[in-house]
């Protein structure tokens, strides 16, 4: 009625929905549960008012793609990624949101047809398709995830995705020589300009911080934010577009106060809560050393710009390729700013690298009381370098009285006992890192008999 769409899409999109709604009525159990899931989002959504026009596209593809799954396909583990036919983009099964669009994986996917250099028709394609799902959002575009995840509702944005969404299409309006990609990137900055919920900018004294989820403003995770400068740094250099020049240098200054703090001495931190995982570690140290490459190349640049003999051919983000110009390119800055110097995220990259060969440190402090009896309860404070996985064994006269086994983060940590008799009690505590190293202390606490009555 409010002509935003024309008849033949509403007709597509209502025969999507009841196909959907029939499907649903011939399932159950799991598969019932999983169709019924994806389609409360979108129900959830239009209650909400925001079911635009803009948002059917996606909204509608992951209808018709949950019920071609839930009514054809096997049951999933956990997490599994899955694609359909006729279609590149990456789909994951998130429990009791069926299966969803996964934008990180799909740009991911991208950028490895890129870096193939065989795939250049596939690498179109695939970008083609994730262009028209993009939804207006932020004054600008976004590629939205249509599922709850960790407390946020959809539909939501993330740097992370968003970041690597710009990376890819501006990789490839290099390769294809399509000015068309360089101008759908542009529109992915609007989120980056924007305060959360509709963006991911949160503004701080020295810059601002990209979340890595538009509906969490608190919870900031480096590596996320780490990546989305990636993105923004290649778009504005590739582009030459200087607005994304802005938004990283503000990013790049507040990351330049952050990352000390995700650096505990000994591993990483996810966020300023917890300490990474394996898998985070790795990927944290790998979004730094990405963009200690291309600030240092960036400085060299800089530096060669007075000797146009030495300035290196092509850009090595694009395989040696030169940029195109883009018509639709704001004109760059007359004098840009100096590139600061990425020394700080060599180094931490550096030493996240050693972090994995080395084993956590263990310290036995003294125990609580200090003088313990028998039938009171003791308590051994030690402290733990990384977050690993602690073995605590307490012995008597060569014999198991107490032990545990749990992973524990790095910090202060206690061994708790009651000892039922009196005697020397030999403590042995082992400690065995994500990268399996390992490292192991001993001590006794000498208990006395209990008092009399």
């Amino acid at each position: 009625r409010a002509g935003a769409i024309d008849e033949a899409t509403h007709d597509a999109h209502r025969a999507t929905w009841l196909a959907a709604r029939r499907s649903l009525r011939k399932l159950s159990g799991r598969r019932e549960a999983e169709l019924r899931g994806a389609l409360r989002n979108v129900e959830d959504v239009a209650a909400a008012g925001g079911l635009t026009a803009g948002r059917l596209p996606a909204a509608f593809e992951t209808v018709r793609r949950n019920r071609e799954w839930w009514t054809t396909g096997p049951l999933l583990a956990a997490g599994r990624r899955v694609g359909f036919e006729g279609s590149a983009l990456v789909w994951q099964y998130y429990p009791g949101e069926g299966v969803q669009i996964q934008w990180l994986g799909t740009f991911g996917k991208a950028n490895g047809l890129f870096q193939s250099r065989t795939h250049d028709a596939a690498l179109g394609a695939l970008l083609d398709e994730a262009i028209a799902l993009a939804a207006p959002r932020a004054g600008g575009i976004a590629w939205e995830s249509w599922f709850r995840f960790g407390g946020g509702r959809p539909p939501w944005a993330s740097a992370l995705s968003q970041g690597t969404g710009l990376q890819a299409l501006s990789r490839a309006a290099i390769r294809l020589s399509r000015p068309d990609l360089f101008a759908a990137a542009r529109g992915g900055l609007g989120i980056f300009r924007t305060a959360p919920p509709s963006g991911v900018r949160v503004r701080t004294d020295a810059g601002a911080h990209y979340l890595i989820y538009s509906f969490s403003p608190k919870l900031r995770v480096l590596n996320g934010f780490v990546q989305s400068l990636v993105g923004l740094r290649d778009f504005g250099a590739l582009a030459n577009d200087e607005e994304a020049r802005v938004l990283f240098r503000a990013g790049e200054a507040q990351l330049r106060v952050e990352v000390p703090r995700y650096d505990t001495g000994a591993w990483s931190k996810y966020s300023q809560a917890r300490e990474s995982d394996l898998g985070y570690h790795k990927l944290l140290r790998d979004f730094l050393r990405n963009l200690c490459g291309r600030m240092s190349d960036d400085r060299a640049r800089a530096a060669a710009q007075a000797q146009p003999s030495q300035v290196p051919d092509g850009d090595p983000a694009v395989g040696g390729v030169a940029p195109i110009a883009d018509p639709t390119a704001p004109a760059p800055s007359a004098a840009p700013p100096a590139v600061p110097d990425p020394a700080l995220y060599c180094e931490t990259a550096s030493r996240f690298t050693t972090y994995l060969s080395q084993r956590p440190n263990l310290e036995i402090l003294p125990a609580k009381p200090s003088r313990p009896r028998v039938r009171t309860g003791v308590r051994v404070p030690f402290r733990l370098s990384k977050i690993s996985t602690v073995t605590t064994r307490v012995t008597r006269n060569g014999k198991v009285v107490a032990g545990r086994t749990a992973r524990l983060g790095g910090g202060r940590r206690e061994l708790r006992f009651t000892p039922r008799a009196a005697g020397a009690h030999r403590l042995t505590i082992r400690a065995v890192d994500l990268a399996g190293n390992a490292s192991q202390v001993t001590g006794t606490v000498r208990v006395r008999a209990a008092k009399r009555r």
